[in-house]
């Protein structure tokens, strides 16, 4: 049902089905469509006292219908990740479309998120299904074993899979290394078995300032 027309737009065919995706991302459509916006990023009121509560926030529509529905935000990257019963977290601005049939949510990051002054929660999505993640540039992604630990800048973070503990690491950040840090640096770091995703850019954090 998810394609990519380019590396920036998101097709999405449908044949009676639904998509979620991020309000206002819609930029073109065929066929027959009926749009419609969801509150608490599709979760219903839990759903949205939960992101209130927790500041993760997040507007999506709902878009059903016969045709095929194009997708983009901001001429950003976009990267399709498929899940089959596992959990991807991401944080929310970085969330493009999701099957309908997935479900998102909200779960604990700990210092993290705090220290990127998003909160102390990112979104989750899980389910069987396709979701479409975006990134500033294209994204790479970086396996993590038991053997290889992975360091990422908060910065450049996008989304994680897989059975990984994430932890706070104060001290040394890329940016130190070029004299562009200021203050307790930091980094997080991934242990397990699982997949990252890092975007060549950095989006704006209080990284280094802490």
């Amino acid at each position: 049902m998810f394609r990519l027309q380019g590396s920036k737009v998101l097709a999405v065919d449908m044949t009676g089905d639904a998509v979620k995706a991020k309000n206002g991302s819609m930029v073109a459509y065929d066929g027959q469509m009926a749009f419609k916006k969801l509150s608490g990023g599709g979760e219903g009121i839990r759903g949205m006292v939960t992101r209130r509560i927790t500041g993760e926030q997040m507007t999506v529509m709902e878009v059903r219908g016969q045709g095929t529905c194009w997708f983009a935000d901001r001429a950003s990257e976009i990267n399709l990740v498929s899940l089959q019963g596992d959990k991807l977290y991401v944080e929310s601005s970085n969330l493009l479309a999701t099957d309908a049939g997935l479900r998102t949510g909200t779960s604990f990051t700990g210092l993290r998120g705090a220290s990127q002054g998003n909160g102390l929660f990112t979104t989750t999505v899980e389910g069987h299904g396709q979701a479409a993640i975006m990134s500033d540039g294209p994204a790479v992604v970086l396996r993590v074993s038991p053997q290889y630990p992975l360091s990422v800048d908060p910065g450049a973070y996008v989304a994680h899979q897989g059975n990984l503990r994430q932890s706070f690491q104060s001290g040394v950040t890329f940016r130190t290394f070029m004299g562009e840090g200021g203050g307790e640096a930091f980094q997080i770091r991934f242990e397990g078995d699982g997949l990252v995703y890092v975007q060549p850019s950095e989006r704006n954090t209080v990284a280094g300032d802490v």
